[in-house]
């Protein structure tokens, strides 16, 4: 029998094969589920072209939070990932790129310092290699368990985009359900291009925080990406479907122009 589950956004209940041959979007409502990184490498790189940076950083327990070790163990060994993010070199339609994929589904895509160290190291990749930056955020923001460890990957992660576009290169972030907190805040703001899946939620911190700081009623859908592309924070929404050519195009476009 047919595995199937409900969308989050029509309540419709979808075959998970029907779902997974949408990539990963309802083909009632057009909801975007979230995708595992290796799911989005797959879908956005050319075959066999991905090959992976810093793949042997892990993260400690620098604070010996109660709790945090068992934690990572548990989300390695369900994810099969090491950390909250995978870097490296791949291509899109023969382009050469380095692409950063976070991933929610371990500890919800949180930052803490090997996330912030992997993708730092990226931009300095890139940097080297004279390559564009693309990176596809997914997270809840800074990883409380390491402290002041995981606020510092926001001043980390922006200066290494900064020395990377100081040189005239492109960075372009695309943002995916939900971005939030300290990412938010940091690298995924800073780029060239700002790009977002449809109905992806992007937002430093919630509305129930935000309203009972400024008093005011927020309006509705305000930290969603169709509200912030209405008001100029985002430049283009992109379907799942269509992003690995709108990306293709942007990179020949702009390496034409250097």
């Amino acid at each position: 029998m047919p595995t199937v589950k409900p969308c989050p956004g029509c309540g419709n209940r979808i075959q998970e094969e029907k779902l997974e041959l949408n990539l990963k979007v309802c083909p009632e409502c057009g909801y975007h589920h979230p995708l595992t990184a290796g799911e989005r490498i797959w879908i956005i790189t050319d075959e066999n072209s991905f090959t992976e940076l810093d793949s042997e950083l892990t993260s400690c327990d620098p604070l010996n939070f109660p709790g945090y070790s068992e934690r990572l163990q548990k989300a390695q060994e369900e994810t099969g990932l090491k950390e909250a993010v995978i870097t490296g070199t791949a291509s899109i339609n023969g382009e050469k790129i380095v692409i950063g994929v976070m991933d929610s589904h371990f500890l919800m895509g949180s930052m803490g310092s090997v996330v912030g160290e992997k993708i730092a190291r990226a931009f300095e990749t890139a940097r080297r290699e004279r390559l564009p930056v693309i990176i596809f955020t997914a997270s809840g923001g800074a990883r409380m368990q390491e402290g002041m460890y995981s606020l510092m990957q926001m001043a980390k992660t922006s200066a290494a985009a900064a020395r990377f576009q100081e040189e005239g290169l492109l960075y372009v972030a695309v943002l995916t359900h939900p971005t939030t907190g300290g990412v938010t805040a940091s690298f995924a703001t800073l780029a060239d291009i700002i790009i977002a899946e449809p109905g992806s939620l992007v937002c430093f911190t919630g509305p129930r925080v935000i309203e009972q700081t400024i008093r005011q009623k927020l309006p509705p859908g305000f930290q969603k990406a169709e509200f912030l592309l209405e008001h100029g924070m985002i430049d283009k929404i992109v379907h799942r479907k269509e992003m690995k050519d709108f990306l293709g195009r942007i990179i020949a476009l702009h390496r034409w122009r250097e």
